[in-house]
Protein backbone atom coordinates (compact mmCIF):
# COMPACT_ATOMS: atom_id res chain seq x y z
CA UNK A 1 0.00 0.00 0.00
CA UNK A 2 1.14 3.07 -0.87
CA UNK A 3 1.51 6.53 1.58
CA UNK A 4 -1.30 8.73 2.27
CA UNK A 5 -1.22 12.67 2.15
CA UNK A 6 -2.89 13.92 5.15
CA UNK A 7 -4.31 17.44 5.57
CA UNK A 8 -4.70 19.07 8.83
CA UNK A 9 -6.57 22.46 8.41
CA UNK A 10 -6.84 24.48 11.65
CA UNK A 11 -7.96 27.70 12.56
CA UNK A 12 -4.39 29.03 13.23
CA UNK A 13 -2.32 27.00 10.90
CA UNK A 14 -2.27 24.23 8.14
CA UNK A 15 -0.57 21.20 8.11
CA UNK A 16 0.19 18.89 5.21
CA UNK A 17 2.11 15.15 5.32
CA UNK A 18 2.73 12.34 3.59
CA UNK A 19 2.38 9.36 6.06
CA UNK A 20 3.44 5.94 5.34
CA UNK A 21 1.11 2.78 5.99
CA UNK A 22 3.43 2.42 9.30
CA UNK A 23 2.28 5.95 10.36
CA UNK A 24 6.02 7.17 9.48
CA UNK A 25 5.77 10.92 8.49
CA UNK A 26 7.89 10.96 4.91
CA UNK A 27 7.53 14.59 4.60
CA UNK A 28 5.25 17.54 6.03
CA UNK A 29 4.85 21.19 5.24
CA UNK A 30 3.27 23.93 7.48
CA UNK A 31 1.75 27.79 7.30
CA UNK A 32 -0.48 29.70 9.07
CA UNK A 33 -3.91 29.87 8.01
CA UNK A 34 -4.41 33.14 6.50
CA UNK A 35 -7.93 34.36 7.44
CA UNK A 36 -7.51 37.58 5.06
CA UNK A 37 -7.61 35.15 2.29
CA UNK A 38 -10.97 34.78 0.54
CA UNK A 39 -9.95 31.07 -0.70
CA UNK A 40 -8.27 28.18 0.70
CA UNK A 41 -5.54 28.57 -2.59
CA UNK A 42 -2.28 28.41 -0.39
CA UNK A 43 -3.47 25.09 1.42
CA UNK A 44 -3.78 23.71 -2.48
CA UNK A 45 -1.07 24.49 -3.52
CA UNK A 46 0.84 23.00 -0.48
CA UNK A 47 -0.90 19.87 -1.17
CA UNK A 48 -0.08 20.14 -5.08
CA UNK A 49 3.20 20.63 -3.99
CA UNK A 50 3.53 17.33 -1.86
CA UNK A 51 1.54 15.13 -4.09
CA UNK A 52 4.45 16.78 -6.73
CA UNK A 53 6.86 15.20 -4.88
CA UNK A 54 5.44 11.32 -3.28
CA UNK A 55 3.56 8.37 -4.91
CA UNK A 56 0.13 8.06 -2.57
CA UNK A 57 -2.88 6.47 -3.41
CA UNK A 58 -5.16 8.65 -1.47
CA UNK A 59 -5.84 11.57 0.70
CA UNK A 60 -7.67 12.70 3.49
CA UNK A 61 -7.77 16.14 5.08
CA UNK A 62 -9.33 16.88 8.50
CA UNK A 63 -10.70 19.76 8.69
CA UNK A 64 -12.31 22.12 12.00
CA UNK A 65 -15.97 22.06 11.86
CA UNK A 66 -18.92 19.37 10.80
CA UNK A 67 -18.57 17.50 8.47
CA UNK A 68 -21.71 16.27 6.17
CA UNK A 69 -19.79 12.84 5.42
CA UNK A 70 -22.34 11.22 3.11
CA UNK A 71 -21.88 14.77 0.46
CA UNK A 72 -17.93 14.51 1.63
CA UNK A 73 -18.08 18.34 2.09
CA UNK A 74 -17.50 20.88 5.73
CA UNK A 75 -21.04 22.29 6.64
CA UNK A 76 -19.67 24.57 9.28
CA UNK A 77 -16.18 25.82 10.22
CA UNK A 78 -16.69 28.94 13.01
CA UNK A 79 -12.84 29.21 12.75
CA UNK A 80 -12.06 28.99 8.79
CA UNK A 81 -13.36 32.00 6.48
CA UNK A 82 -17.08 31.38 5.81
CA UNK A 83 -15.99 31.53 1.85
CA UNK A 84 -13.27 28.40 2.19
CA UNK A 85 -16.21 25.86 2.91
CA UNK A 86 -17.53 25.69 -0.91
CA UNK A 87 -14.02 24.91 -1.51
CA UNK A 88 -13.63 22.07 1.30
CA UNK A 89 -14.91 19.47 -0.29
CA UNK A 90 -14.10 15.44 -1.01
CA UNK A 91 -14.42 16.25 -4.95
CA UNK A 92 -12.85 20.09 -5.22
CA UNK A 93 -9.21 18.69 -2.82
CA UNK A 94 -9.51 15.46 -5.31
CA UNK A 95 -9.11 17.48 -8.32
CA UNK A 96 -6.30 19.04 -6.53
CA UNK A 97 -4.51 15.49 -5.52
CA UNK A 98 -5.43 13.59 -8.33
CA UNK A 99 -6.33 10.95 -6.30
CA UNK A 100 -9.47 9.47 -4.26
CA UNK A 101 -9.89 12.03 -1.70
CA UNK A 102 -11.99 12.69 1.44
CA UNK A 103 -12.98 15.15 4.03
CA UNK A 104 -13.35 14.48 7.66
CA UNK A 105 -13.92 16.19 11.28
CA UNK A 106 -10.72 17.01 13.00
CA UNK A 107 -11.29 15.08 16.09
CA UNK A 108 -12.77 12.15 14.27
CA UNK A 109 -9.15 12.12 11.85
CA UNK A 110 -7.36 12.63 15.83
CA UNK A 111 -9.40 10.12 17.58
CA UNK A 112 -8.25 7.37 14.54
CA UNK A 113 -4.59 8.11 14.36
CA UNK A 114 -4.71 7.99 18.58
CA UNK A 115 -7.17 4.52 18.16
CA UNK A 116 -4.70 3.23 15.66
CA UNK A 117 -1.48 4.26 16.29
CA UNK A 118 -1.36 6.34 19.84
CA UNK A 119 -2.36 5.84 23.75
CA UNK A 120 -5.17 4.04 22.38
CA UNK A 121 -3.69 1.22 20.76
CA UNK A 122 -4.12 -0.76 23.31
CA UNK A 123 -8.17 -0.81 23.60
CA UNK A 124 -10.75 -1.63 21.55
CA UNK A 125 -13.23 1.12 22.66
CA UNK A 126 -11.24 3.95 22.40
CA UNK A 127 -12.70 8.09 23.09
CA UNK A 128 -10.59 11.23 22.16
CA UNK A 129 -11.09 14.65 24.22
CA UNK A 130 -9.07 17.13 22.89
CA UNK A 131 -8.90 20.56 25.31
CA UNK A 132 -7.25 23.35 23.21
CA UNK A 133 -9.20 26.69 22.18
CA UNK A 134 -12.02 24.79 21.74
CA UNK A 135 -13.05 21.27 23.51
CA UNK A 136 -14.05 18.41 20.75
CA UNK A 137 -13.86 14.61 20.74
CA UNK A 138 -14.21 11.58 18.23
CA UNK A 139 -14.94 7.95 18.86
CA UNK A 140 -13.21 4.81 17.75
CA UNK A 141 -15.35 1.53 18.75
CA UNK A 142 -14.38 -1.44 17.90
CA UNK A 143 -11.97 -0.18 15.44
CA UNK A 144 -14.63 1.58 13.60
CA UNK A 145 -15.58 5.39 13.74
CA UNK A 146 -18.56 6.69 15.47
CA UNK A 147 -20.36 9.43 13.15
CA UNK A 148 -23.78 8.86 11.29
CA UNK A 149 -24.43 11.51 8.20
CA UNK A 150 -23.11 14.41 9.71
CA UNK A 151 -19.84 14.32 12.10
CA UNK A 152 -21.19 14.30 16.10
CA UNK A 153 -19.85 14.04 19.16
CA UNK A 154 -19.73 17.84 19.40
CA UNK A 155 -19.28 17.63 23.42
CA UNK A 156 -17.55 21.06 23.74
CA UNK A 157 -21.01 22.58 22.55
CA UNK A 158 -23.19 20.55 25.46
CA UNK A 159 -24.85 23.09 27.96
CA UNK A 160 -23.76 22.40 31.98
CA UNK A 161 -24.94 25.55 33.30
CA UNK A 162 -28.58 26.02 32.87
CA UNK A 163 -28.93 29.40 35.11
CA UNK A 164 -26.23 30.95 32.80
CA UNK A 165 -27.47 29.43 29.33
CA UNK A 166 -30.99 31.15 30.72
CA UNK A 167 -28.84 34.63 31.08
CA UNK A 168 -27.14 34.45 28.09
CA UNK A 169 -23.61 33.34 29.79
CA UNK A 170 -20.83 31.26 29.14
CA UNK A 171 -21.98 27.89 29.64
CA UNK A 172 -21.19 24.64 27.56
CA UNK A 173 -18.27 22.52 28.15
CA UNK A 174 -16.28 24.56 25.54
CA UNK A 175 -17.13 27.70 26.86
CA UNK A 176 -16.21 27.24 30.74
CA UNK A 177 -13.34 24.45 29.52
CA UNK A 178 -11.13 25.53 27.12
CA UNK A 179 -8.09 27.14 27.41
CA UNK A 180 -9.49 30.82 25.98
CA UNK A 181 -11.71 30.70 29.95
CA UNK A 182 -8.50 30.51 31.96
CA UNK A 183 -6.55 32.97 29.50
CA UNK A 184 -10.00 35.52 29.78
CA UNK A 185 -9.66 35.35 33.35
CA UNK A 186 -6.02 36.28 33.63
CA UNK A 187 -6.53 39.12 31.35
CA UNK A 188 -8.95 40.17 33.69
CA UNK A 189 -6.85 39.59 36.53
CA UNK A 190 -4.23 42.02 34.48
CA UNK A 191 -2.04 38.56 34.13
CA UNK A 192 0.23 38.63 31.22
CA UNK A 193 1.45 35.29 30.80
CA UNK A 194 0.31 33.05 28.35
CA UNK A 195 -0.16 29.36 27.46
CA UNK A 196 2.59 27.15 29.19
CA UNK A 197 3.10 29.66 31.73
CA UNK A 198 -0.07 30.78 32.47
CA UNK A 199 -0.86 27.07 32.61
CA UNK A 200 2.30 26.82 35.16
CA UNK A 201 0.83 29.71 37.45
CA UNK A 202 -3.24 28.69 37.67
CA UNK A 203 -1.51 24.69 38.40
CA UNK A 204 1.02 26.26 41.27
CA UNK A 205 -2.14 27.47 42.82
CA UNK A 206 -2.08 31.28 41.97
CA UNK A 207 -5.10 33.09 44.39
CA UNK A 208 -5.91 34.87 40.99
CA UNK A 209 -6.53 32.20 38.82
CA UNK A 210 -8.02 29.81 40.93
CA UNK A 211 -11.80 30.17 40.48
CA UNK A 212 -11.07 29.82 36.81
CA UNK A 213 -9.11 27.20 37.18
CA UNK A 214 -11.43 25.38 39.23
CA UNK A 215 -14.27 26.04 36.24
CA UNK A 216 -12.20 24.79 33.74
CA UNK A 217 -10.91 21.48 35.36
CA UNK A 218 -14.78 21.01 36.55
CA UNK A 219 -16.25 21.64 32.74
CA UNK A 220 -14.18 19.33 31.19
CA UNK A 221 -14.40 16.58 33.95
CA UNK A 222 -18.41 16.81 33.26
CA UNK A 223 -17.68 16.69 29.22
CA UNK A 224 -15.89 13.66 30.06
CA UNK A 225 -18.37 12.31 32.21
CA UNK A 226 -20.81 12.68 29.61
CA UNK A 227 -18.85 10.78 26.91
CA UNK A 228 -18.27 7.88 29.42
CA UNK A 229 -22.06 7.28 29.58
CA UNK A 230 -22.73 8.11 26.31
CA UNK A 231 -20.07 5.56 24.84
CA UNK A 232 -18.56 3.66 27.74
CA UNK A 233 -15.41 3.26 26.32
CA UNK A 234 -12.66 1.53 27.76
CA UNK A 235 -10.31 4.62 27.45
CA UNK A 236 -10.47 8.55 27.29
CA UNK A 237 -7.46 9.59 25.67
CA UNK A 238 -6.98 13.68 27.02
CA UNK A 239 -5.03 15.69 23.99
CA UNK A 240 -5.13 19.19 22.60
CA UNK A 241 -2.52 21.81 24.08
CA UNK A 242 -4.27 21.90 27.34
CA UNK A 243 -5.21 18.44 27.52
CA UNK A 244 -1.63 16.83 27.07
CA UNK A 245 0.33 19.58 29.22
CA UNK A 246 -1.38 19.54 32.22
CA UNK A 247 -1.47 16.59 34.36
CA UNK A 248 -3.84 18.49 36.53
CA UNK A 249 -6.24 18.57 34.20
CA UNK A 250 -6.40 14.88 33.78
CA UNK A 251 -6.54 14.12 37.51
CA UNK A 252 -9.71 16.15 37.61
CA UNK A 253 -11.10 14.37 34.86
CA UNK A 254 -10.19 10.83 36.61
CA UNK A 255 -11.99 12.21 38.99
CA UNK A 256 -14.96 13.28 37.28
CA UNK A 257 -15.81 9.97 35.56
CA UNK A 258 -15.39 8.37 38.73
CA UNK A 259 -17.93 10.52 40.66
CA UNK A 260 -20.35 11.26 37.43
CA UNK A 261 -19.34 8.92 35.28
CA UNK A 262 -20.88 4.85 34.75
CA UNK A 263 -21.28 2.72 37.75
CA UNK A 264 -20.44 -1.03 38.47
CA UNK A 265 -17.77 -1.49 35.75
CA UNK A 266 -15.53 -4.00 36.25
CA UNK A 267 -12.23 -2.14 35.11
CA UNK A 268 -12.65 1.78 35.23
CA UNK A 269 -12.39 3.70 32.06
CA UNK A 270 -8.79 4.69 31.57
CA UNK A 271 -7.85 8.09 31.70
CA UNK A 272 -4.76 8.86 29.75
CA UNK A 273 -2.67 11.45 27.97
CA UNK A 274 -2.62 11.40 24.22
CA UNK A 275 1.02 10.01 22.88
CA UNK A 276 0.94 11.82 19.00
CA UNK A 277 0.10 15.44 20.01
CA UNK A 278 -0.60 17.66 16.68
CA UNK A 279 0.34 14.67 14.32
CA UNK A 280 -2.72 12.64 15.69
CA UNK A 281 -4.82 13.60 12.50
CA UNK A 282 -2.16 13.25 9.77
CA UNK A 283 -1.53 9.43 11.81
CA UNK A 284 -5.25 9.14 11.40
CA UNK A 285 -5.22 9.54 7.64
CA UNK A 286 -3.69 6.83 7.35
CA UNK A 287 -6.22 4.11 8.97
CA UNK A 288 -9.04 6.41 7.76
CA UNK A 289 -10.68 4.13 5.28
CA UNK A 290 -10.25 1.11 8.03
CA UNK A 291 -12.13 3.40 10.62
CA UNK A 292 -15.02 4.13 8.25
CA UNK A 293 -15.54 1.06 6.29
CA UNK A 294 -14.31 2.89 2.98
CA UNK A 295 -13.25 0.49 0.37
Amino acid sequence: MAAVLAVDLGGTHMRVAVVGPDGTIADRAEEPTRHAAAHPGELFAIMAKLRGRHEVDRAVAGLPGRIDYRAGRLEYAPNLPPTWAAELTAERLGQVTGVPTAVANDADLAAAGEAYFGAGRDYADVVFMTVSTGVGAGAILGGRLVAGWRSGLEIGHVVIDRDAARAGGPATVEQLGAGTALARAAEAAGIQDHAAALLARAEAGDPALAAAWAQVTQAVGLGAATLAHMLCPEVIVIGGGLGEASEGLRAAVRAAVAEHGPRGLAVPIAIVPALLGDDAGLHGAVVWHQATGEA
